[in-house]
């Protein structure tokens, strides 16, 4: 029974281990990017950075908020002894109302008492002391406390600015692994079809040889084209494999998880065709760049004004609490205190004035740059406007191509099974249709290509 039950278990977690390995994920496009959003391991990174710039905004605003300080002092004087000698009691002992005083001084009469009335030398033994102290304060007034807050959220938005154009950038880089994977996969079956349609006529031009139809020549060469074919395909298989691996490695998959494309490459340029293929008006303020760049010469400007403040005073103000838990002979310090620190700067040097200049100077150069960023965004509108409308021209060049080689292609092999053309003519016509079949697979990647970045960069992945 036991060993009934043992083997059963190990039966369990085979299938368990063979089902974990054959299991795939399946994607489409959609898909795949809001994978990459959730586990990608720069995004995840730049989501901390996030959160680390919040916890900044916390400790700028601490830095204002009331603090409280506590300590413990002990002190030992090894029981020194102060002695005093006023000459035989020279003066009179001064008259105190002692229904005014506190029960607590009248052990400092006592001590006034062997001064002053005594004429031989008095002492004081200095006996351990010590404390419990709390001390509270706050910020009443700081100029430069309310920018750094200020500084603080903007360098915040920074990181939301950086959030967004990382995320743009994990997008555009997985849609075109997706787009790449496809081609790739399309290349790989025309070859393979061509393959079989070369094979063919391989085998056809090895019996017409071998009846003394056809000449060697024409079998060697249908033959090197075979073993072209068979390389690229090699080649391709290659290429397709390492462009798997980097799709995994965007999405923060593991690199032997199998993948499954959901969508086609045929279905992605008939959906692109239903929408608009002029270009769409560029909305700058919707650039992460550009974004980026005004949140630049905010902080730019909450700078100068941070420096200005530093030409104004600091105010402070505490209070603080003393319990004597020891005492010397002779204690007269107050167990509560409290006031305010005024600091106002007065000569630096012309620290301060450098600094401000410095300030001014760095968010001239923030505004040129942003000024230059303008230029080559729009410039970089036109450019990819431009390349988008090549990009479809030439697809549908290629589309035309594609169907007019395949027709002299079934033509040629009508005629070659009549007779009416060689062998070599038909293989001619065969690596014709299979560069028409290259060239239309990229038409339709760059097509899709030139589509995501435009949609890039008017932030619309």
């Amino acid at each position: 029974m036991k060993q009934l039950l043992f083997i059963t278990l190990i039966t369990f977690c085979v299938v368990d281990v063979i089902s974990a390995q054959t299991t795939s994920l399946k994607f489409s496009v959609k898909e795949a990017v809001n994978y990459a959003l959730e586990n990608n391991k720069t995004l995840k990174n730049a989501r901390d950075d996030i959160k680390l710039a919040t916890e900044q905004i916390k400790e700028a605003k601490g830095a204002g908020l009331p603090k409280i300080e506590g300590s413990l002092d002990y002190m030992t004087n090894f029981n020194y002894e102060f002695e005093f000698n006023f000459g035989g009691g020279a003066s009179e002992p001064p008259k105190i109302d002692q229904t005014k005083l506190d029960p607590g001084d009248y052990e400092i009469l006592s001590y006034l008492d062997q001064m002053f009335g005594s004429s031989e030398s008095s002492a004081i033994i200095m006996s351990d002391q010590s404390s419990a102290k709390v001390q509270v304060s706050q910020l009443i007034f700081s100029g430069q406390y309310w920018v750094g807050i200020q500084m603080a959220k903007l360098g915040r938005s920074i990181r939301e600015t950086n959030l967004v154009s990382t995320g743009l950038d994990i997008k555009e880089q997985v849609i075109n692994s997706y787009y790449l994977i496809l081609s790739t996969q399309q290349l790989l079956k025309v070859i393979e079809g061509n393959t079989k349609n070369l094979q063919d006529i391989y085998q056809h031009t090895s019996n017409l040889f071998n009846n003394g139809m056809a000449e060697q020549t024409d079998v060697d060469q249908i033959k090197i084209s075979l073993s072209q074919l068979q390389n690229s395909k090699t080649e391709m298989e290659r290429s397709l494999q390492l462009s798997y691996n980097m799709f995994r490695y965007l999405l923060g998959i593991e690199s032997r998880q199998e993948i499954i494309l959901s969508d086609q490459l045929n279905a992605l340029i008939e959906n692109l065709a239903k929408e608009s293929f002029q270009s769409e008006s560029f909305n700058i303020a919707l650039n992460p760049g550009y974004q980026l760049m005004s949140t630049q010469e905010e902080i730019g400007s909450k700078q100068i004004e941070m420096q200005k403040w530093a030409y104004a005073p600091t105010l402070v103000g505490f209070y603080s609490y003393t319990e004597k838990l020891l005492t010397g002979g002779f204690d007269i310090s107050p167990r509560n205190a409290a006031g305010v620190t005024l600091s106002i700067p007065i000569l630096e040097g012309g620290t301060k004035k450098s600094l401000l200049n410095q300030k001014k100077i760095q968010l001239e150069q923030i505004r040129r740059s942003k000024d230059l960023l303008i230029e080559q965004l729009n410039l970089q509108d036109t450019q990819l406007s431009f390349e988008f409308k090549t990009a479809y021209e030439n697809y549908l060049t290629q589309k035309e191509n594609i169907g007019v080689a395949k027709r002299v292609y079934q033509s040629y092999q009508n005629k070659f099974k009549q007779g009416a053309v060689s062998s070599l003519d038909l293989t001619q016509a065969n690596n014709n249709y299979l560069q028409a079949e290259s060239n239309y697979v990229s038409a339709m990647m760059k097509l899709l290509q030139a589509k995501l970045a435009l949609n890039k960069l008017y932030n619309k992945i």
